[in-house]
């Protein structure tokens, strides 16, 4: 969808059910493809079309750079639900930049009573 939208073309998303792929390997295979599609489309994008507006699903103008600004927002967004729904369901999720907070936590060194702030 942004990708069609950064080519000034109307968004055709069908939606996102089983008749796209089944299973997981299918899933991957077709999530590789439409992004290997889609990085080859947002690496022809010249500084002058990051200035330019497209329009959005909902015929909004917007730059192309905030567009796609707004995706990666829209992937971290899904990012947080998939870890809210694995934490449910009481599955360790992997830690996103190395380590866990936890980890991040027994590694830093405690601060001295005076370097304490309020």
């Amino acid at each position: 969808m942004y990708a069609e939208n950064v080519q000034m073309k109307p968004s055709i998303y069908s939606g996102h059910g089983k008749e796209l792929a089944d299973g997981p390997e299918n899933v991957l295979a077709f999530m590789d493809r439409l992004h290997g599609e889609s990085v080859g489309i947002f690496s022809r994008l010249t500084e002058e079309d990051l200035k330019k507006k497209c329009l959005t699903p909902a015929g909004i103008p917007i730059t192309i750079s905030k567009w796609l600004r707004a995706l990666v927002e829209h992937e971290v967004h899904h990012r947080g639900q998939i870890y809210i729904y694995l934490g449910i369901l009481g599955i360790e999720t992997p830690p996103i930049y190395g380590l866990t907070s936890e980890e991040v936590r027994a590694r830093s060194e405690a601060p001295r009573r005076s370097e304490e702030t309020p």
